[in-house]
């Protein structure tokens, strides 16, 4: 009959027993009795028969290494030989902390954390727990059966927390480099610089290009810290298929792009926007419109202060009589374009009849005394002005859309 084991070991000289280390991670983890000689020798042997079944094990129970291409699932199967290796080491010498993930995919391309998911290397891990298990009754001394399980129980938790530590730093990696390219990329729309370098930068912040686009701008109440940000950007990805998001100071711009109603998205953006005015762009169908897009909706922040009743949203093309009063020539030319032009090249007397009305303070009366026709003759002109141009001079804001769009035209048409 084995002697019993010691109520408790002996401390050691910083007060600790020597069956007792602490981890990397700070966690107590009780270490594995290695004094039995006869399983180390085994399991040391035994690695090699270990690691055979570990891959065949991997290829008949995970459906995600079968779909990995050849270079991945090869490098895979390094990353576990590497984790059984890494173990016997680690059973070797209980005294030292386990050999981290960060070490273990040492063997494996810095790529492969983005092949596999978190996830993923949890199940890694499983699988080798699983078949050491499995082969415990082998591997193990006489007796020695329970101390190995409790080993390698014990290893595969220390594994999985340094493998949640390594993705969480992978993970915090890659969202600075995404905020920064995003940065980039919004900052080139912004300017007009659309090229294949901007598309490929766009398509690796997973922008898919479906659908049309819109670009929302507004101010913040105060600068976004990083939680803030992260906020946003997670709305944004939530409203729309496609989101990029620019913070420049106080001003926030973003970037919807889908097959879904863009603007209902946009409204449902508006609690992350500070209070002043936010100015939708026109829907666009791909990145070039996306930056003649962004050109507007800026512009119109500008000259939204010169509309004091302007709604919240307000569209970039209700803005173009503001627009042009700040110097926005695009907002000029759709004026001039979709309104001086058509009503130049009418007939029946509408720019005529356009002009006597608003030189009357919009009166119908004093408009058909000028032109000395019936007001019931000026009603049905205006109404042609309207399915001409698509503004309506009986409206007062419309009625001042085509003011300025009579201004403006007359001077860009004046030899």
């Amino acid at each position: 009959m084995p002697e019993p084991r010691p109520a408790s070991a002996p401390a050691s000289a910083d007060g600790t027993s020597p069956a007792r280390t602490r981890t990397r991670a700070g966690r107590i983890a009780t270490a594995p009795d290695a004094s039995n000689g006869e399983t180390l020798r085994r399991v040391r042997e035994g690695s090699g028969v270990l690691a055979a079944a570990a891959m065949r094990r991997l290829d008949e129970d995970l459906d995600w290494y079968r779909a990995l291409p050849a270079d991945d699932r090869s490098w895979v199967g390094l990353v576990a030989q590497a984790g059984i290796s890494a173990f016997v080491t680690w059973f070797a010498d209980p005294s030292k902390p386990p050999h981290g993930v960060g070490e273990i995919f040492a063997t494996a391309p810095p790529e492969l954390t983005r092949s596999i998911s978190l996830q993923h290397t949890l199940q890694l891990v499983r699988v080798v727990v699983d078949v050491v298990e499995a082969h415990s009754d082998r591997l193990a001394a006489p007796g020695g059966e329970r101390d190995l399980l409790e080993a390698v129980l014990r290893y595969s938790r220390e594994v999985a927390f340094s493998a949640a530590e390594v993705y969480a730093r992978a993970a915090e990696v890659r969202g600075a480099w995404d905020a920064r390219l995003e940065a980039l990329v919004v900052d080139a729309l912004l300017r007009g610089d659309v090229d294949d370098s901007l598309r490929s930068r766009v398509a690796a912040l997973g922008w898919s290009g479906r659908g049309s686009t819109l670009v929302v701008v507004g101010t913040t109440t105060s600068p976004l810290d990083d939680v803030r940000t992260s906020d946003l950007r997670r709305a944004t990805r939530r409203a729309a298929d496609d989101a990029l998001v620019g913070i420049q100071g106080d001003r926030l711009v973003v970037f919807l792009g889908g097959t879904g109603d863009l603007r209902e998205a946009a409204v449902s953006l508006l609690p992350r926007f500070g209070p002043g005015p936010v100015v939708l762009g026109p829907t666009g169908s791909d990145l070039a419109d996306a930056a003649r897009s962004a050109k507007a909706a800026l512009a119109g922040l500008v000259a939204v202060q010169a509309w004091p009743q302007a709604p919240r949203p307000v569209l970039a093309d209700d803005l173009l009589p503001e627009r042009v009063l700040v110097g926005d020539d695009s907002a000029r030319a759709v004026l001039v374009a979709q309104a001086y032009v058509p009503l130049l090249a009418s007939t029946g007397s509408l720019l005529e009849t356009l002009t006597a009305y608003l030189a009357a303070g919009r009166s119908l009366e004093a408009a058909a005394r000028t032109l000395y026709v019936h007001p019931n003759t000026v009603r049905y002109r205006l109404r042609r002005v309207a399915e001409v141009t698509g503004w309506d001079p009986l409206d007062p804001r419309e009625a001042y859309v085509l003011q300025q769009a009579l201004a403006v035209g007359r001077l860009d048409h004046t030899p």
